[in-house]
């Protein structure tokens, strides 16, 4: 599925589901998600074991697309073109860093 096929999917059921919040309400959102991913990494790569017993990969990966969610209400509220900018972030990224970085052996 394309960026903008899911953007339309989300702007589709949020049109159902009585329209985008406010600005600041979307950023406490993907503030909350984005703490909700740090968590999950904690528990996976970081000193805190998190008290219940659970699949930490396949929460995370639920808490990403939370995440991912959240900022493509908020690029469908302000009507951005999130492949496009996506792909244009890319382009800035390969002519500027494309001898910044040495790639890494795993």
């Amino acid at each position: 599925m394309e960026l903008q096929e899911i953007q339309q999917k989300v702007d589709d059921w949020i049109a159902t589901h009585g329209g985008y919040w406010t600005p600041l309400s979307m950023l406490a959102a993907i503030v909350e998600e984005l703490g909700e991913v740090a968590r999950e990494i904690n528990a996976i790569e970081g000193p805190k074991v998190k008290k219940t017993e659970s699949d930490d990969s396949t929460k995370l990966k639920e808490e990403l697309a939370d995440l991912f969610f959240a900022l493509t209400c908020m690029n469908n509220y302000f009507q951005i073109d999130m492949e496009m900018e996506i792909l244009a972030v890319l382009a800035k990224y390969e002519q500027r860093d494309a001898n910044r970085f040495t790639p890494t052996s795993t």
